[in-house]
């Protein structure tokens, strides 16, 4: 399924834990330190506006050509790290989409189903392939305070992923789900001997 963005919240509260997307359009890149910082300013200090674009989490490798940046590798980053402040930059920005790997915890959840957003899953290991989606750098913040990996950068993507709805706005994670089928499999092997 392809999304344009901006996605309104009636667009986003229709996928479903399990749907692949691609997405065109404007993603901003926060780590840890990016939302810490983004957290830490006023409303009219916010240099983006994140409820228009998908939110990814990952520390690019990024070098200048010229006058323009060019992205070497964007593979994603472990997304259980900005379990402490995600449910808090949910509700305050209202990010549609979330890309990552690792999947979130419950307090993540909780902000999916209260806000309208939707945690995707993007393949570790496969900077380079996304590299290829990001059509352009339109800017980056913080890249001096923060450093490469933890500046805030827009990209332009076009067609990016594939990314899997892994944890919905109903409450739906494929991760959870995993973990339930494993534990059961495991009572079933350890009560058979």
């Amino acid at each position: 399924m392809n999304i344009t963005l901006p996605i309104s919240e009636e667009e986003v509260r229709k996928l479903r834990a399990g749907d692949v997307i691609y997405i065109t359009g404007k993603i901003f890149l926060a780590r840890d330190a990016a939302h810490k910082k983004l957290l830490s300013l006023s409303d009219d200090q916010i240099p983006i506006n994140p409820r228009e674009m998908a939110m990814y989490h990952c520390g690019p490798v990024v070098k200048k050509v010229g006058e323009e940046w060019k992205v070497v590798s964007a593979g994603p980053t472990t997304s259980a790290r900005m379990e402490i402040f995600e449910y808090e930059f949910i509700k305050r920005f209202r990010v549609p989409i979330i890309i990552g790997k690792g999947g979130m915890g419950e307090r993540t959840q909780k902000a999916l189903m209260e806000f309208g957003a939707v945690y995707t899953a993007y393949t570790g290991g496969a900077g380079a392939l996304a590299a290829k989606a990001i059509k352009r750098v339109v800017d980056v913040f913080f890249l001096e305070e923060l450093g490469m990996p933890e500046a805030v950068w827009v990209f332009e993507v076009e067609n990016f992923g594939p990314l899997t709805v892994a944890m919905d706005s109903h409450g739906n994670n494929l991760y959870r789900d995993v973990q339930n089928k494993a534990a059961k499999r495991k009572e079933e092997i350890v009560t058979s001997f």
